[in-house]
């Protein structure tokens, strides 16, 4: 009998914040700005919202952990979904659940720590500058 267990491994921290921060990227996608991770040791990164951001109040309000998955969609199975899976850019997957009101981000790539955050990410679905 072979038997799927998801397993997780802590990839990064997201806090709303009000505050302009340096080096901010825009998503018209999301109509969000996120900025940090890649130079915090713990990974903390921030996120801005414009009044009206479609993402759910949960994402948009509460403070998330992500963590990198081996398999998205059994982590994700029987929970409360609320961002559907979806790829940001190519190789990267991502879907959040909440879990007793608190937002949790999963993760499931192949690619490197230094691809995901110094990589170019063309065709981002969510950066469309990067498109250009």
């Amino acid at each position: 009998m072979n038997i799927r267990t998801v397993t997780y491994e802590y990839h990064h921290t997201g806090i709303p914040t009000n505050d302009v921060k340096e080096g901010e990227k825009y998503s018209s996608t999301f109509k969000m700005y996120t900025s940090g991770g890649q130079d915090s040791e713990f990974r903390v990164q921030y996120h801005r919202f414009e009044e009206d951001c479609p993402l759910h109040p949960l994402i948009k309000t509460r403070p998330h952990i992500a963590f990198k998955v081996n398999d998205l969609e059994l982590a994700i199975k029987g929970k409360e979904v609320i961002l559907e899976p979806y790829e940001p850019f190519c190789g990267f997957k991502v879907a959040m659940i909440a879990e007793d009101g608190v937002p949790i981000e999963f993760i499931e790539t192949a690619l490197s720590e230094e691809e995901i955050w110094y990589g170019r990410h063309d065709n981002s679905v969510i950066y469309l500058e990067n498109n250009e």
